[in-house]
């Protein structure tokens, strides 16, 4: 597998493809199609991403035999990296790409010597739950967030110390 910087309009279009399929497809029965397409447009639309990346977060595309299979983004905060977004296409789950994925980010970490991980996932989100737990992140608490529209994220908090 190989793992990018996005850095390019181009890249940012394939990440907001992706985004939309991955999502539609993931999160539909979990927080409903209203829901998503709400949150598709707010934080993974091209220009959502753009403006992400020009506030520091970091976009990365995970390809495997030239095929692009999921993406990463993350950012520096409270002295963690805090892994934002990591989705691998729903053909190529259960390969080992998201293990692959989170061995990259460790490294990550330690290069801008970070001493944990930290995520928030939905509570609901029981097969990435699954595979957090598996790559050794534990639950440290809950969170409400309020998004807007009438809509909320309902999410654990995850990490990982590194």
């Amino acid at each position: 597998m190989n793992i990018k910087i996005v850095s390019n309009k181009a890249q940012i279009s394939i990440i907001e493809k992706l985004a939309y399929e991955i999502w539609y497809e993931h999160y539909t029965p979990i927080i409903g199609k209203n829901q998503v397409k709400y949150m598709l447009q707010k934080f993974q639309s091209h220009k959502a991403i753009r403006e992400q990346i020009q506030n520091g977060s970091l976009y990365f595309l995970c390809e495997h035999d030239h095929k692009t299979i999921g993406y990463i983004s993350v950012d520096i905060s409270d002295g963690a990296l805090f892994l934002s977004k990591i989705y691998v296409a729903s053909d190529e789950r259960g390969k080992g790409y998201g293990r692959k994925m989170i061995s990259y980010l460790e490294t990550l970490a330690k290069e801008k010597s970070l001493n944990k991980i930290s995520l928030t996932v939905n509570k609901h989100n029981t097969g990435s739950i699954h595979m957090y737990k598996k790559v050794g992140f534990v639950i440290c608490s809950t969170a409400v967030k309020d998004i807007g529209n009438g809509f909320v994220m309902d999410d654990y908090q995850m990490e990982k110390s590194v």
